[in-house]
């Protein structure tokens, strides 16, 4: 398994600002990031998967929480971590509704994001893949 190997972050919100500032965030600590205003383009991960998925719960035309659902319903993807950002007041039930790993309450502060995702990816180490 290689060791050092940067871990990827898939954020979808279709607030574009909100993107670019995680996006820029999440750069200054070597996470390559891939962000999309479409979060139906989650399913639409080649070989790699990433580390981690930010999702925002409302989006324009799709629901987080059913992106959640089928994400954690799917064999390929149910290990991914998946954090919910947003600012509704209930995200924490939402949360633990759906399943997600956690969630990141808007709005948030810069370092609480950052020691957050850091926490969930360090907590998230996954075991060796069996062969398939």
């Amino acid at each position: 398994m290689a060791t050092g190997k940067r871990k990827k972050i898939f954020i979808a919100d279709d607030d574009k600002d909100i993107l670019q500032i995680m996006h820029l965030m999440l750069q200054t600590k070597a996470y390559d990031v891939e962000t999309t205003c479409n979060a139906k383009n989650i399913f639409e991960f080649g070989k790699e998967l990433p580390d981690l998925i930010l999702l925002d719960i409302w989006m324009s035309g799709v629901d987080g929480r059913e992106i959640c659902n089928q994400l954690k319903k799917n064999e390929r993807t149910k290990n991914i971590p998946v954090v919910f950002i947003s600012a509704n007041s209930n995200i924490k039930k939402i949360a633990e509704q759906y399943h997600a790993d956690a969630y990141i309450a808007k709005p948030f502060e810069m370092d609480y994001f950052l020691n957050k995702i850091d926490e969930i990816l360090e907590a998230a180490r996954p075991e060796e893949p069996a062969d398939m």
